[in-house]
């Protein structure tokens, strides 16, 4: 009788983004999948047995932006006149304190635990010592940046010079760099809020520490024609002239991209993802061209201000949005399958983690991820076709256990890593000191 840490029996599978196995096995050791195996065929002594009875057990979901210092935003963003960046989210953001960035990094944890994320990217904000501190403990898997700018006219609470904004970065890599499930990545917020000088440093202090960087790309129009105005050529263009791309680099949004752009991503193997409900009010990309040159974007909630945490949203909102924009017109009701969807959060996802063949599959070699879907949810049945269906009806509230790197985060909906009940407290607390409550 072989041996390992964990054991699942007799679940349903979803082994990737297309394949789905009845009476499967799971064994864990070590903090990967030993194998899946059909139950019965091979016998395990385990610390720890989960019954697969009635759910459904998937690679986790992995979102690939979002903003722990603007979790405390939820609800003041929708129908806000814009520029939201520079009305609403940059003067709170130059507000947060190391106990605020502390609640808002509980809050996020909690919900992204109970939703189904078991791995994030966190954009970059302030005080991300004290961010790092809560994920640390939760067990996610944990991408943190510090918001790198330099341009006149931030905030005083937040304004620093690029030598500053990047050692602002090197503290927290060398703080928390490979720490339980975290690791630091560099980045700048935004080119048009970024020097050349800052640009340069760090991508220069990333290629260093083989660390990713991370900046928002081409969001908004206004942005986009902002450095053709400065640079005289477009973001990624300007990005490659200053010999910042790379397989390295994670461009946040993508949506409005040139001919010469889409090629440049292609060439220096970049990673990109979109943030559905967020992007929305800005552009839709042309994902099906970028889909056919083998480009496949991962999937971002772009925080709780942009209607919460949760991917199953993004995802069903993503494929309304293709087919009205893309299928429509072109008479293809298939232009944004659920298999190519699942494929972008999960292969998307894990190379915006930097985990490209070790996450997004439950698979032998493959780092255990994974979290349950309830079968019983009257939403999920009865079903043609298990895998559609989970695409099209599945939600947060169905998800029942998280494993991450083979330890349970969540079991049945309690989740073991954190004090939900005193999170909630604390949150409500927070409320009634706002005046909302």
């Amino acid at each position: 009788m072989e041996t390992c840490n964990l054991l699942i029996k007799n679940a349903i599978v979803m082994t990737d983004y297309e394949t789905i196995q009845n009476g499967m096995d799971i064994a864990v050791a070590d903090g990967k999948v030993l194998e899946v195996v059909k139950t019965g065929s091979r016998e395990y002594q385990a610390d720890k047995v989960i019954s697969g009875e009635g759910k459904l057990f998937m690679p986790g979901l992995i979102d690939s932006h979002m903003h722990t210092g603007q979790q405390l935003l939820k609800g003041l963003v929708l129908d806000a006149k814009p520029i939201i960046w520079t009305r609403v989210m940059l003067p709170f953001e130059s507000t947060l304190t190391t106990e605020k960035m502390k609640l808002s990094a509980r809050v996020a944890a909690l919900e992204m635990i109970k939703s189904g994320t078991t791995a994030f990217i966190d954009a970059g904000s302030y005080h991300m010592d004290a961010a790092a501190e809560v994920y640390a403990k939760t067990g996610l898997r944990g991408r943190l940046s510090y918001s790198t700018m330099d341009e006149e006219g931030l905030p005083e609470s937040i304004a620093m010079d690029a030598k500053q904004a990047v050692q602002e970065t090197d503290s927290l890599y060398e703080n928390w760099n490979g720490k339980g499930n975290l690791k630091v990545y560099y980045s700048l917020r935004a080119l048009n809020s970024c020097s050349d000088e800052l640009t340069e440093l760090a991508a220069a202090h990333a290629k260093e520490r083989n660390a990713m960087l991370q900046a928002h790309m081409n969001e908004y129009q206004g942005e986009v024609d902002g450095i053709i105005k400065r640079e005289g050529m477009r973001p990624y263009e300007y990005l490659e002239k200053m010999d910042v791309l790379s397989s390295r680099f994670l461009g946040a949004h993508s949506l409005i991209l040139s001919e010469e752009e889409k090629v440049l991503i292609k060439e220096h193997g970049v990673k990109i993802c979109h943030c559905p409900f967020s992007n929305c009010g800005k552009a839709v990309p042309d994902t099906p061209d970028y889909v056919e040159r083998g480009i496949i974007p991962g999937f971002g909630t772009d925080g709780a201000a942009h209607g919460g945490l949760s991917l199953w949203n993004e995802m069903r909102i993503f494929r309304s949005l293709m087919n009205i924009y893309h299928g429509v017109p072109n008479r293809n009701p298939k232009v944004m399958p659920a298999e190519l969807l699942f494929r972008m959060v999960f292969e998307g996802g894990a190379a915006a983690i930097d985990e490209v063949g070790a996450c997004g599959r439950i698979e032998a070699g493959y780092k255990a991820d994974m979290i349950s879907v309830n079968l019983d949810a009257g939403r999920l049945i009865p079903s043609g076709n298990l895998l559609h269906t989970m695409f099209e009806c599945a939600e947060s509230g169905d998800v029942r256990d998280m494993i991450v790197g083979g330890e349970v985060l969540m079991e049945d909906r309690v989740v073991k890593t954190l004090d939900e009940e005193r999170i909630r407290f604390e949150a409500l607390e927070y409320m009634k000191k706002e005046g909302v409550l």
